[in-house]
């Protein structure tokens, strides 16, 4: 399995956001869309701002790859979908203590998509 690199990590994880392009199902990347990115030790964590309904996790879910652009790093990823409530627990953290300084209204949404977790793993 691939890993992220100490240097990756940290050049994403300092970055605002991440571009997010899902591998569509006729196998074509979607658009970029601009995202939160945040990490958790050695993982990198997304939330759809729009819960169930943003169309860049729908199609990341369906497919389970894209590819991802931040803070100098370009990437093809894998996305995994994250059921451990002790996980969305340290995310939900991660989020407030990141983004705490753009307001709840903006917050409180990615905090509440709880259920479209995903974490990124490098191919």
């Amino acid at each position: 399995m691939t890993t992220w690199t100490s240097d990756e990590l940290d050049r994403i994880a300092g970055a605002d956001e991440l571009e997010m392009a899902p591998v569509r199902g006729d196998g074509t990347l979607r658009e970029p869309v601009p995202i939160w990115v945040v990490r958790d030790g050695d993982d990198l964590y997304v939330r759809s701002f729009r819960g169930e309904r943003g169309g860049w996790w729908r199609t990341a879910r369906a497919t389970h790859v894209g590819h991802v652009r931040s803070g100098g790093v370009d990437k093809d990823v894998t996305f995994a979908e994250v059921p451990d409530p002790g996980i969305n627990d340290r995310i939900d953290t991660a989020y407030r203590s990141k983004y705490g300084r753009v307001g709840d209204a903006y917050v409180g949404p990615m905090v509440a998509a709880r259920a479209t977790t995903l974490r990124l793993l490098p191919r």
